[in-house]
């Protein structure tokens, strides 16, 4: 007893489920997080303080199931653990609470609106973000920023996250061939970040002008090493 350690009583991430078991019932719930997700992995590159979840779970208690969001990002951890990564989100190992945690709404409701927005509330998650591509009279998107233990809406879109440095918003692209809108993240003017898709496009787009401008001078780009 005395070596004695309260956590070591408590599971590991690999002894726990690493979802709700529950498949989406949309694929905007897979999609719209996993651009985020991919948005943040080419801006924080050289950051490996932070992580982005997507339909992971988070157990906050170890009497019970995980809360599964649709996406969440943490600061302030480390981003890879091993060549395993993480198999769930285990808030008594982590020591970190998630700051954001994203909702997609589908018709199928999920308490979105009411329980999970509680639990998150309970929780202190300083941001929840709720997305609603069904929508037509209200605005789709909501941010909600954790003030004195209620959940504020925020203004705007996009709207700044100054914890983060980064704005989220949602604007019409293509995403994956898909034209639609998509949520995006933005500086603090409000210009958005490119996807790695758009990324990839601007460079081949740049080669080629420097190709045509090669060939005009006379030179073979395909001779260059």
């Amino acid at each position: 007893m005395l070596n004695y350690n309260p956590l070591h009583c408590l599971p590991a991430a690999e002894d726990l489920p690493d979802s709700d078991d529950e498949p989406v019932d949309n694929q905007l719930q897979h999609l719209i997080p996993g651009l985020l997700e991919s948005i943040l992995a080419w801006l924080w590159t050289n950051r490996m303080d932070w992580f982005f979840g997507v339909d992971m779970g988070i157990y906050y208690d170890p009497e019970l199931p995980p809360i599964v969001p649709d996406g969440f990002l943490s600061l302030g951890v480390e981003r890879v653990f091993d060549e395993n990564l993480r198999l769930s989100y285990v808030l008594w190992e982590e020591k970190v609470m998630p700051i954001v945690a994203l909702e997609v709404v589908s018709h199928k409701r999920r308490g979105e609106y009411s329980t999970k927005k509680k639990m998150y509330a309970e929780m202190e998650i300083l941001y929840y973000v709720v997305y609603n591509p069904q929508r037509r009279r209200k605005p789709p998107l909501e941010v909600y920023r954790l003030v004195n233990g209620e959940y504020v809406l925020q203004p705007g879109n996009p709207i700044w996250l100054s914890e983060i440095g980064l704005a989220i918003g949602c604007e019409r692209g293509t995403y994956q061939g898909i034209t639609r809108d998509w949520l995006y993240w933005y500086d603090k003017q409000g210009v958005r970040y490119l996807t790695p898709e758009e990324r990839a496009i601007a460079a081949e787009q740049r080669a080629d002008r420097l190709a045509q401008e090669l060939r005009r001078l006379g030179i073979d780009p395909d001779t260059l090493s």
